[in-house]
């Protein structure tokens, strides 16, 4: 295809040379420009648009999770009976025999220790030396009294010594009593030598060893009762009010993924001095056999208001006259969305969002007021103090 240029008029001689070195440089370009356009024309083809369109804006976000407004707070014993029984002899000697050892099993009537039982018979065989003397001197005041009565009623005795004769045998019944009294406690005191368990439990420790001379209530054996067990804590004083209305639960280091249900049994009145905390027991409801006495127990205290909130840093939340908002950013078009939500508090660092995010939703946290509904963004992750403050709510601890 062929291309003419006009041909520029004549001018005057010098204009003409400035115009001519003109027409030299721009000769070239323009030709080549005029060529490309009408070769695409040609060819049924546009030149390209020059349009650029604006980069998504990089924003800070985090995502929101909805957690009970209270924090659940955790506090870590261990498992306990509720009831330990010290077993101890209730007259003293020397002890020739202990049959049970720590962590046995003990039913009512078992033997638990002996103490040697020769003083005790001794004893006993006083006591009945002692009733034989007073039947006999019973059997001889009676006879003496019955003949003073004979001789006072023919007058043959006086009344004064009827009198004595019948003193003398109210005395024998008495010292009879007293032999008989004395007898069975001797008796009694000889079943004692013997040490017998009165529970079921299992002896949890041992305080005196078989040749070791011990007194009348010094503990030997400490049985722990199996029916009823406890998780045993120590709780700050920040955590007494929590203790008192939140529903408990227990979790075992040896099985975790279990939780057994507790009510709270005991509180300490005053604090330890030395730790300045409260001893807490939690009953544990319907505990078995798989849970062992001295087991690590991880008591959790959860608040029974269950209203859950999102914790967002105090920065995610504007107002602009219109009511609280926050920017969700939409996750198909990665758009900012001005979400309307309802505040539920404030924390030193975060604010409580009753209403309007849902799990999950990321919400920008830094910025929000140079922000605009519907503007193109791309979401960076809150990291340091803001993700902190996002964390979940639930903490642990321990004293």
């Amino acid at each position: 295809m062929a291309i003419f240029l006009p041909r520029p008029s004549a001018p005057g001689p010098s204009a003409g040379r400035s115009a001519a070195r003109g027409l030299r440089r721009t000769w070239p370009a323009a030709a080549l420009a005029l060529g490309a356009a009408l070769a695409l024309s040609g060819c049924g083809e546009q030149a390209p648009a020059q349009t650029s369109a604006a980069p998504a804006r990089p924003v800070q976000v985090t995502s929101a999770h909805l957690r009970p407004r209270e924090p659940e707070k955790t506090f870590v014993g261990v498992v306990r009976a509720r009831r330990e029984i010290d077993l101890a002899f209730r007259v003293g000697g020397k002890v020739v025999q202990r049959k049970v050892e720590v962590g046995d099993r003990v039913v009512p009537g078992d033997l638990i220790a002996r103490i040697d039982p020769e003083d005790l018979k001794l004893e006993l065989e006083s006591a009945r030396a002692e009733l034989a003397a007073a039947t006999a001197n019973l059997a001889q005041t009676s006879a003496e009294d019955g003949r003073y009565r004979s001789l006072t009623a023919k007058g043959a005795a006086s009344n004064a010594e009827l009198d004595r004769k019948s003193l003398a045998k109210d005395e024998a019944i008495g010292r009879l009593e007293r032999a008989k009294r004395a007898l069975e406690l001797a008796e009694n005191r000889l079943s004692y030598a013997d040490l017998m368990s009165d529970t079921a439990g299992v002896v949890v420790s041992t305080s005196a060893e078989p040749g070791q001379v011990v007194s009348s209530g010094q503990t030997i054996v400490r049985v722990a009762r199996l029916d009823e067990k406890e998780a045993l804590v120590a709780l700050p004083e920040t955590a007494l009010a929590a203790a008192r209305s939140a529903a408990a639960g227990v979790t075992l280091w040896a099985d975790p993924n279990r939780r057994i249900a507790a009510h709270l049994r005991e509180l300490s009145p005053q604090a330890d001095p030395a730790s300045r905390t409260y001893a807490a027991r939690f009953t544990l409801d319907g505990a078995d056999e798989t849970v062992a006495l001295g087991m690590t127990a991880t008591v959790v205290l959860t608040p029974k208001d269950g209203a859950a909130v999102a914790r967002l840093p105090l920065s995610a939340v504007f107002d602009k006259g219109h009511g609280p908002h926050v920017f969700v950013v939409e996750e198909a078009t990665h758009t900012l969305v001005a979400t309307p939500v309802e505040l539920a508090g404030f924390t030193d660092d975060s604010a409580l969002i009753a209403k309007g995010v849902s799990e999950g939703d990321k919400v920008v946290t830094l910025g929000v007021q140079t922000l605009e509904p519907g503007q193109s963004v791309r979401t960076v992750p809150a990291k340091g103090a803001t993700a902190t403050a996002t964390a979940s709510i639930s903490g642990e601890v321990k004293p």
